[in-house]
């Protein structure tokens, strides 16, 4: 079987320029109290296990401790699906068939009928991995999970509040639940930011020189009651004035 990345950077990654000349400046290593550079051969890894004091490491130790190469992906376990939770997802790949196609979609068919998911770990770039494997489609997918010690439990959380909720809390946001009920689009979840972004340096780069705009920042409310008022009623407005398009 073959691993694809199933998402790609769509992040916007600057140069640094000198703002004179425009070239490009080269970043380097430079001792803060002498401002001197420092050399890649004069520079080591260090881990401050307390302030002021660091446990010194050798490459060579740290490559000893690193995972034996390998390209197989281990099943640990199959579990039911949605055993999982989200808070543990990483990153996805798809994983496409190798050479026997056929024993690869009856292992799909296999998780698809018996509504299961694997548990796996592998090895990839000196780096070892454990990640839930899922029907997707006609194809499974491999999710790369976070580790144990990276995930805060619902426990850790500050413990709510006795106050119990109130009819009309309970009633608006039942109604908004209602309201906003509908399939997920994907497409409309895009980074604005980074459209609006494109949008200027594609404008510059034609010799225009846009208008800007600065995003509102949004008042904080008071209460969890107000955000739900708040919510229904631009609801409501958008479905009228949606309403008065038509008519």
């Amino acid at each position: 079987m073959k691993l694809y990345s199933a998402v790609h950077d769509q992040s916007i990654h600057f140069h640094i320029l000198e703002s004179k000349t425009k070239t490009r400046i080269k970043q380097h290593m430079v001792n803060p109290d002498s401002g001197e550079e420092v050399a890649g051969g004069e520079i080591q890894k260090g881990y401050e296990v307390e302030r002021g004091t660091f446990v010194l490491l050798e490459d060579k130790e740290l490559q000893t401790l690193e995972p034996k190469a390998s390209r197989d992906i281990e099943i640990t376990r199959f579990v039911p699906n949605g055993r999982v939770s989200h808070l543990w997802y990483d990153r996805p790949y798809y994983l496409g068939p190798g050479a026997d196609d056929a024993a690869y979609f009856a292992f799909v068919e296999a998780l698809r009928s018996q509504n299961r998911e694997g548990i796996a770990r592998w090895v990839m770039r000196k780096k070892a991995y454990v990640g839930a494997l899922r029907v997707n489609g006609d194809y499974l997918s491999l999710i790369t999970l976070k580790h144990a010690e990276e995930v805060l439990s619902e426990h850790e959380l500050p413990a709510p509040h006795a106050r119990g909720l109130t009819e009309k809390e309970l009633k608006m946001a039942e109604e908004l639940v209602r309201a906003l009920e509908g399939a997920f689009d994907p497409k409309e979840f895009r980074d604005e930011y980074r459209d609006r972004v494109m949008e200027l340096i594609h404008a510059k780069s034609k010799g225009r020189r846009p208008t800007l705009h600065a995003v509102k920042s949004k008042r904080a409310t008071a209460s969890l009651a107000d955000d739900l008022a708040k919510s229904l009623a631009a609801l409501k407005r958008g479905s009228r004035e949606k309403e008065r398009k038509i008519a």
